[in-house]
């Protein structure tokens, strides 16, 4: 007899249930959420053949953990799991969410879904919180000139000395003013050494890489693209097609076909949006600023004159995504042509 379970995960507890091939529950129970408690309470029952759960925040920690306790461990849609799971049950409990889910392990009707490994997800994390103080210091900066210009002091644009100067100076003598400067501008400072120092760690990280330094000989990738994109695709056996890339980021128009309605919409922006943003910011630099000739640079210029040159940078982003993945999985390096 087969046996599957289904999983359902929050912050502190996690609901077992097991069923049989014919859904007859055989086990239940409510554990904490940690790798080695739910791995203790599936051997107390029979050897299930699949175990599975949503993914969330935890995802990440919980598969590779009971792995690692060799559980035969996966994780579904969470969008794809919900709608299962509305039309299984009337009550929405954790209770019954687990067995819904211990159905769906038995009926197969789900969609299985990548889990990035934790060195993967340390490097996503870095991206994550530089782009944040970047949006910070940016806020800071903005802050201060919004400041000095009620004093009739308009600063500087550039990220210079003088800008730091001029606002110390326009607040002198101004009691609540030069306190607020000064809070802003040692908040400034701060956010800026901490931005020093995730650029500092992410220029150790590419070195160390070879993937990396092969995707930087590509005009226009940067070494921020080229780390975001390696921890994004993690596996590059996992997809089957580099063609795959480009809509697992997002990169590709919409479809909508019913009857006789048949359009396509703009890209579906789906996965992860860092990663696009930054394909897209080495699509213009490509187009605006290499001077090298590149059949690939007048393939998206063709575009952008029978079109607009926001369709050319998206085009030429989602030719760049399937050109870096052929690169990681053939281990090659960019040849222009």
């Amino acid at each position: 007899m087969e046996y599957f379970a289904g999983l359902d995960v929050s912050m502190e507890e996690t609901h077992v249930c097991v069923v049989d091939r014919d859904g007859v529950v055989t086990h239940q129970a409510k554990v904490a959420s940690t790798p080695a408690d739910i791995a203790q309470e599936l051997a107390k029952a029979p050897a299930c053949r699949r175990v599975v759960f949503e993914t969330g925040r935890m995802a990440p920690m919980l598969f590779h953990g009971l792995a690692d306790h060799g559980v035969p461990v996966v994780c579904v849609e969470s969008r794809q799991a919900y709608q299962a799971l509305k039309s299984l049950t009337t009550h929405k409990t954790d209770r019954n969410d687990a067995r819904g889910l211990a159905h769906l392990a038995r009926t197969g009707f789900f969609k299985p879904v990548h889990v990035k490994s934790l060195p993967a997800h340390a490097v996503r994390s870095l991206i994550i919180a530089r782009k944040k103080l970047v949006g910070q210091r940016v806020t800071l900066e903005n802050q201060i000139r919004g400041l000095a210009v009620v004093f009739g002091v308009r600063l500087p644009r550039a990220l210079s000395p003088a800008f730091i100067e001029q606002a110390l100076r326009s607040s002198e003598g101004i009691a609540g003013l030069s306190a607020a400067m000064r809070g802003l501008i040692g908040a400034r400072a701060a956010v800026l050494a901490a931005v020093a120092a995730i650029d500092a760690d992410i220029k150790r990280m590419v070195r160390a890489s070879d993937a990396c330094r092969r995707l930087m000989t590509i005009p226009g990738v940067g070494q921020l693209t080229a780390l975001a994109f390696t921890a994004a695709v993690d596996d590059p056996e996992r997809f089957r097609r580099s063609r795959d890339v480009g809509p697992y980021l997002g990169l590709v128009p919409r479809r909508y076909q019913s009857g006789e309605v048949d359009y396509t919409g703009s890209i579906s922006k789906c996965g992860d949006r860092r990663v696009r943003t930054l394909l897209y910011e080495a699509a213009n630099v490509m187009l605006t600023r290499c001077r090298q000739p590149l059949k690939l640079k007048a393939w998206a210029l063709a575009i952008a004159k029978r079109s607009t040159m926001r369709k050319a940078r998206i085009a030429l982003a989602r030719r760049l995504a399937i050109i870096m993945h052929a690169m990681l999985r053939q281990g090659t390096e960019f040849r222009p042509a």
